[in-house]
């Protein structure tokens, strides 16, 4: 092979190799595919139908038992002081095993958002302790009215499922769909989410080893 047809050949091979990492790592056959792997968090994503917008989905390992993971995610009042973006969360009421919670999220690349969610627990024995599923949809009907300059978010789902692994040990599962409204195209709203949901994991982390959440 002459020294044209060889480098020509060895960069073909290299944007092979470039566009097959760009490609995601596997996808299963329910259509979530891996968008990213770190230390301790494995990120899918699939598209919804109808949208430009990506459902995900996040699993990762907490270093503390189910129920003080449980009592960082019912501590609503302190989300503005670990979970990103958050401004503002509070109770707005309870409805038997139904929370209400308002919040508002201040993010960098774009206008204030608020939401009222409603939020449904389970709860359940299993091997090795016990098991929770919080399960939310919007109910913006039931919390304040919209603000002037606040863009107000009518899509929003998902859950948080969280599993005994070991005596102190959680495999969190966390699920989002959401579309952030205004103008803020889909190129920029998929990795922010991205960012936002490896920060999510990072703040529950940290915020669980406070010992007000100490369980015995």
């Amino acid at each position: 092979m002459n020294r044209k047809l060889f480098v020509q050949a060895a960069l073909l091979l290299a944007s092979v190799r470039v566009l097959l990492a760009a490609e995601p790592l596997a996808q299963g056959d329910d259509g979530w595919t891996i968008a990213k792997t770190t230390a301790g968090l494995t990120l899918y994503s699939r598209i919804r139908p109808g949208s430009s917008l990506k459902e995900y989905k996040a699993i990762g390992g907490i270093d503390a038992p189910t129920t003080a993971v449980h009592q960082v995610l019912n501590d609503v009042d302190s989300y503005p002081v670990f979970m990103p973006f958050v401004t503002e969360c509070r109770i707005v009421k309870r409805e038997g095993s139904a929370t209400f919670t308002y919040q508002r999220l201040s993010p960098k690349i774009c206008s204030d958002r608020d939401y009222t969610l409603r939020i449904d627990q389970k709860s359940w024995a299993s091997e090795g302790g016990m098991a929770f599923l919080n399960r939310w949809q919007p109910a913006n009907d039931v919390g304040p009215p919209q603000k002037k300059g606040v863009i107000r978010v009518s899509v929003c789902e998902g859950s948080w499922l969280l599993e005994p692994t070991a005596e102190k040990q959680t495999r969190a599962t966390y699920r989002v769909f959401s579309d952030s409204g205004g103008s803020l195209p889909a190129f920029i709203s998929n990795p922010a989410n991205e960012m936002a949901i490896r920060r999510v994991f990072a703040g529950i982390r940290r915020q669980v080893t406070l010992p007000k959440y100490a369980h015995e």
